[in-house]
């Protein structure tokens, strides 16, 4: 199960990226659900939260999403700290922290990761759809927001953004 500890220091140089392996899938939903639930509350309702990230996350929906994907994992010697997936054509499909990670830099290291991943592929641009949680943090990182958007999850309309940004920028 994922860590629900306070948000505590995080030291970088313990933390380690590596690619998935199929042993994540559980962890990484949890994950997942723990970080909507805990650091989008400011941004959405109860019933959006449930639809976005049910508390009981489907394993086998995961397990497919995960299979369509290249992801990469953010963790350090006691736990999950994060991760980012991506599809080779330069979409950043999930990016997703742990509460007690959250702007520690972890998010950052994954995007920038990616990036590298991506350019070495030949891709020129990035680009995602960002709640307005995610969209300030990828405003930050270069990201240009092109349309606002309105999403139905589960019976359920979200607002988001589509944004993209240079696959060359930092």
């Amino acid at each position: 199960m994922v860590s629900q500890r306070p948000n505590i220091a995080i030291d970088r140089d313990a933390v380690k990226l590596r690619e998935f392996r199929e042993g994540d899938t559980e962890e990484l939903a949890l994950l997942f659900t723990a970080s909507i639930h805990t650091l989008a509350v400011n941004q959405y309702d109860v019933k959006q939260l449930e639809a976005w990230a049910p508390p009981s996350p489907n394993m086998g929906e995961w397990r497919q999403r995960f299979g369509g994907v290249r992801t990469i994992v953010a963790e350090d010697e006691s736990s999950y700290l994060g991760f980012i997936s991506y599809e080779i054509d330069g979409h950043i499909d999930l990016l997703y922290t742990s509460p007690r990670a959250a702007r520690k830099g972890v998010a950052s290291a994954l995007l920038e990761e990616a990036a590298v991943q991506l350019r070495n592929l030949g891709v020129s641009d990035l680009f995602t759809e960002a709640s307005l949680v995610a969209a300030p943090f990828f405003s930050r990182h270069g990201f240009q927001i092109v349309k606002e958007q309105s999403v139905v999850r589960r019976g359920v309309t979200f607002k988001r953004v589509a944004m993209r940004r240079s696959a060359d920028v930092s």
